[in-house]
């Protein structure tokens, strides 16, 4: 068992890249911290490797420019330096427009993913690598218990999963190689490779909440008992829960009302069906209705928990709207389909119908 402040080694190395050998290429997200910077170093060697007796993947090598801070340039330039000399193709992307006042780093994540998937797209590759540790799942566990997620929240993040926001034929999958490995040994391989790394003291900043569960919370637990392992633990057993109970909505959706669905509904269960399933069953299905039918984007699990309370306990008929779907519960049956068009909405379709015509 490698120790916490132990290289990662070649055998190693080749483990974490294990089944990506046969892609035609990998688009390595690299900012010039210390997580990336050793995903781009074991990656290079990883691809070294296997040029005898295969061609290994081609690597591009991503960076982003945010624009957020003077020192973000320098460091882009310092890693396409490091790339050039592990011979890894290597690009700058610049997160361009107006930034917006708060919310800042959660918008910097979704502008820093659609720059990493359009390029992806460009060079015609379908993989992007990441470098979160151990260390960043923990985060993510804690982040998102205290905005009381549930369980697919704290199944953390996957090893492997879609990027989000991508729409058509254009998919592209978001690969985390070393989501077992805690930063420690990044820094570590780094080290005895002299190879440098620069230092975002955003990661450090209170302001952040995630700077502010790196400095103070989870050290804290991590007297406790409750390390960044433990943690990313739960997450695995988490994300094992939910995988059954994504399998138990999908039969019990077959069951009460079969696949295809109509795109705008209704979406009919039957009403002493669904009452007699499981809660969180019966919830997730009510879910999925909504997003297959609502146009106004995903379904807050608080809003959804609400409504599915006001349905249990309805004695009689009811019908409220969520996300741009009509919920409708009868005697004997809760329909879902999408909701009429509000009053003033339609206006002012109406209003533009007439000028174009």
């Amino acid at each position: 068992m490698p120790t916490a402040d132990e290289a990662v080694g070649d055998d190693e190395s080749s483990a974490l890249f294990r089944g990506l050998d046969n892609l035609p290429g990998l688009v390595i997200a690299v900012s010039g911290g210390p997580d990336s910077t050793a995903l781009l170093v074991l990656a290079a060697r990883w691809a070294k490797r296997l040029r005898k007796p295969k061609k290994p993947p081609r690597l591009l090598a991503v960076t982003i420019d945010h624009g957020l801070r003077r020192e973000a340039a320098a460091e882009a330039a310092a890693v396409k330096r490091l790339a050039r000399r592990l011979g890894v193709a290597h690009r700058t992307l610049h997160w361009r427009g107006a930034k917006p006042a708060s919310g800042l780093q959660e918008a910097a994540r979704i502008a820093r993913y659609r720059l990493l998937a359009q390029e992806a797209a460009r060079a015609g590759l379908a993989h992007v690598l990441t470098a979160h540790t151990l260390d960043d799942q923990a985060e993510t566990v804690l982040f998102r218990l205290a905005r009381g997620s549930g369980v697919g929240g704290l199944a953390g993040m996957a090893p492997v999963a879609l990027i989000p926001g991508r729409s058509g034929d254009d998919r592209i999958f978001l690969v985390r190689p070393l989501l077992h490995l805690p930063k420690s040994r990044l820094i570590a391989t780094l080290r005895a490779a002299r190879i440098a790394y620069s230092d975002d003291p955003s990661n450090r900043d209170p302001r952040f909440t995630r700077a502010r569960f790196r400095e103070k919370l989870l050290p804290a637990l991590a007297r406790e008992g409750l390390d960044a392992e433990r943690l990313s633990r739960l997450a695995a057993r988490m994300r094992r829960a939910e995988a059954s109970l994504e399998f138990a909505v999908g039969a019990a959706g077959a069951a009460l009302a079969p696949l295809p669905w109509p795109s705008r509904g209704p979406v009919v269960f039957e009403r002493a069906g669904f009452a007699g399933l499981p809660a969180e069953v019966a919830l997730r299905l009510l879910g999925r209705a909504i997003a297959h039918t609502g146009d106004e984007g995903p379904v807050e699990l608080g809003k959804l928990e609400a409504l599915y309370e006001a349905l249990r306990q309805a004695p009689a008929r009811l019908r409220r709207t969520l996300a741009g779907s009509l919920v409708t519960l009868t005697d004997d049956r809760l329909a879902v389909e999408r909701a009429p068009a509000r009053r003033g909405a339609a206006m002012r379709q109406s209003r533009k119908a007439r000028f174009t015509k």
